[in-house]
Formats: structure tokens, C-alpha cells, sequence
């Protein structure tokens, strides 16, 4: 099993020092979803949620949400964080939207953390936006789905 980065040798947590880690790019992707009854979903199709524009703002918070994981995760390492794109798509199958994000940086850690809190970010988002119709909205299914750069190479789920 591999040894837990975070703590030192006395069991303390600390933040990782990366100082003598190669600048290399780097890219994350995660996913999620929030599943919801059909007719909520409908408003997020016709453009009539109460709220307004609820992909449009989800994303956004989603981009925003990356730029900020190291003020929300204690720790991160604060990165240059170079794209952050997110797909957001309604699934009648579900029902609901699925959320994935990817993002990327030139750096000497990975954006897994930030991929993951774009994704939930924008989750929490639908979430909100959409409450007053529906409270039993479900938020699920969050992972890293692929991981590139650094040490450990690429990683994708299988």
C-alpha cells in the first residue's frame, strides 16, 4: 500500500512540499451528477427554472469552484490552474444532468482536487438553483475518471 503523503513521521498532518517536483502539464477529469424528477428537469430544458440560466450558472460556479480548492481544502496547494472546462448534460435517462469537468495546469502537483470540486461545485449549483421545486434532488456518482502528468503518470478509471 502506498504511504499517506499528508502526514509526516510523528503522524501530524502537513502540506506536501512539492519545491523539488518538475514543472510538467497536468490534467484531471472527474464527473458527477445530480439526478432529479423528470419535470425538474424540464425546467432546466425549456429555460424556465425560477433562478434563471441553470447550466449557464452552474458552469460558471463550477470554474470558480476549481480556481478556489486550495482556499476550501486545507491541504492544497494553491495552483496556477491554466483551463477549466465543464460539460453539463441533461440525461432523461437518469433523469437529471451529468457534470464532467477537466482541468489543467502547468505545475508541480496534479488538478485532481480541482476537478473534483468543479464538479461538485457546480453540482451543489443545480442544487440550489433548483431546491424550491424540488428538496430530494440527489448528488452522487463523484470520481476522478482520468488523471495525466507528474511521477504517477496517467491514470483512467476503468
Amino acid at each position: 500500500m502506498a504511504k499517506l503523503t499528508h502526514f509526516d513521521g510523528d503522524g501530524q498532518a502537513h502540506m506536501v512540499d512539492v519545491g523539488d517536483k518538475p514543472v510538467t502539464q497536468r490534467t484531471a477529469t472527474a464527473r458527477g451528477h445530480v439526478k432529479m424528477l423528470p419535470q425538474t428537469l424540464d425546467l432546466i430544458e425549456a429555460g424556465t427554472a425560477k433562478k434563471g440560466d441553470v447550466l449557464g450558472v452552474a458552469r460558471l460556479a463550477g470554474i470558480m469552484g476549481a480556481k478556489r480548492t486550495a482556499d476550501l481544502i486545507p491541504l492544497c496547494h494553491p495552483l496556477p490552474v491554466t483551463s477549466v472546462s465543464l460539460d453539463l448534460t441533461p440525461d432523461r435517462a437518469l433523469p437529471g444532468v451529468r457534470v464532467e469537468a477537466t482541468v489543467r495546469t502547468t505545475g508541480q502537483t496534479g488538478v485532481e482536487m480541482e476537478a473534483l470540486t468543479a464538479v461538485s461545485t457546480a453540482c451543489l449549483t443545480i442544487y440550489d438553483m433548483l431546491k424550491a421545486v424540488e428538496r430530494g434532488m440527489e448528488i452522487g456518482g463523484i470520481a476522478v475518471t482520468f488523471k495525466d502528468g507528474g511521477k504517477s503518470g496517467r491514470y483512467s478509471a476503468p
